[in-house]
């Protein structure tokens, strides 16, 4: 067995144990546990016991002694920024109206409807199962609970729940949340605080907006929805690689979709009518320097322009499984921008959750802070929440 596939049987097994953020970690630990634990967990205990050791990392181990500082890299100087950056060793927190995104609420929603909600927050509690109501921040900086709908945990096949909130499930425009349901879509005007239901086959654990429709699927199959009709048809692209489009670009605007590992990993366009491929590259390094590289992606992806962004698991400069968040050019799969994480951080710390205004990604950056913002063209980094424990859905594209 090669070292490399030695190192993930051993990060899948560790993975059974619950990480200390499991809101952070929740969308990539479902994924590829699901796919991968009934296959390699029992092979990855028989290597770890046939070896005298123990299982003892949650990341692949530490390789040479690090290299000299690269010139090309830079801690945080907020003016044309290199290719990769790195987060300030202290954080400065501004005034910013999704610092009261985790208030309680103070008004329930059927009977103060919003005029533009900018997210959606879901305390959980810690066996990370919903809390309490899902929590809507409007514009006006007043938090209304959702009494409207009961909402159940997403299912999968094979008996995996996770709460119904999660990252893309607020509409871009802030008037629509839509919820997969086993069985069905549940879209809720925020609004009017009406409800619609969309009954659909099989089990549905994501929500992507794509205009105006809703992209909705699971592990086999992936609908597109139209907003107003609510008529439903099945679409080729999967829930959990599908980048959430940009939303000026327009209902005919190309699906992108990144997958894969290491060398494999590919950058796919697909027609918004059907999802049929159009083009396949395979993500470039671009002008990263050569100690660097994306191992695996995880999250959402967003679309910006030609610009996607999501969070990864990196090869830095010092180690094999940094945590990472990446910018590439859509229309090429080059990687034009690295946010180096490092390696002291909770597994699948440091989801994005969309683009804001000025080109700044807004992601979690446990645990300096709850939600912070990045600007990948200066290099600078402000912090927006402190804490953030529970899951939330942004008003961004």
């Amino acid at each position: 067995m090669r070292e490399e596939e030695l190192r993930r049987l051993l990060t899948v097994a560790a993975e059974d144990v619950r990480p200390s953020h499991p809101a952070g970690t929740a969308w990539e630990r479902a994924r590829r546990v699901r796919h991968t634990r009934r296959a390699v967990g029992a092979a990855a205990l028989a290597v770890a016991l046939a070896g005298g050791g123990t299982v003892f990392a949650l990341r692949p181990p530490v390789g040479p002694p690090p290299i000299v500082a690269d010139p090309s890299v830079t801690d945080l100087t907020p003016t044309h920024a290199p290719p990769v950056q790195r987060p300030p060793a202290t954080l400065a927190f501004r005034a910013d109206p999704l610092a009261r995104l985790t208030d309680p609420a103070t008004a329930p929603l059927s009977r103060e409807p919003v005029r533009r909600a900018l997210a959606l927050y879901q305390p959980v509690d810690a066996e990370y199962r919903a809390d309490g109501p899902v929590r809507v921040l409007g514009d006006d900086g007043v938090v209304r609970s959702l009494d409207v709908v009961d909402l159940e945990p997403t299912r999968d096949a094979g008996g995996n729940e996770a709460p119904a909130l999660k990252p893309g499930v607020l509409s871009p425009d802030g008037r629509t949340a839509a919820f997969a349901q086993t069985g069905e879509l549940v879209l809720v005007d925020l609004t009017t605080a009406g409800v619609r239901r969309v009954p659909l086959d099989g089990y549905l654990e994501l929500v992507v907006w794509a205009g105006d429709r809703v992209l909705v699927g699971g592990d086999d199959r992936t609908y597109a929805v139209d907003r107003s009709s609510g008529a439903a048809a099945r679409i080729d692209v999967s829930a959990w690689d599908v980048s959430a489009p940009d939303p000026a670009a327009g209902r005919g605007a190309a699906l992108v979709e990144l997958s894969g590992m290491r060398d494999g990993l590919t950058l796919r366009s697909r027609s918004a009518g059907d999802g049929a491929l159009r083009t396949e590259q395979r993500v470039g390094q671009g002008d990263l320097p050569a100690s660097y590289r994306v191992n695996e992606f995880y999250g959402r992806g967003w679309l910006r322009g030609d610009r996607v962004a999501r969070a990864a698991w990196i090869t830095s400069r010092e180690i094999d499984g940094a945590e990472g968040v990446a910018v590439l050019d859509a229309r090429t799969g080059a990687v034009a921008h690295l946010l180096d994480l490092g390696r002291d951080r909770t597994k699948g710390c440091c989801e994005v959750l969309g683009w804001a205004e000025g080109g700044t990604v807004l992601l979690r950056l446990t645990p300096d802070a709850g939600l912070a913002r990045w600007d990948p063209e200066t290099g600078e980094i402000t912090g927006v929440l402190r804490e953030l424990q529970g899951l939330v859905s942004l008003a961004a594209g």
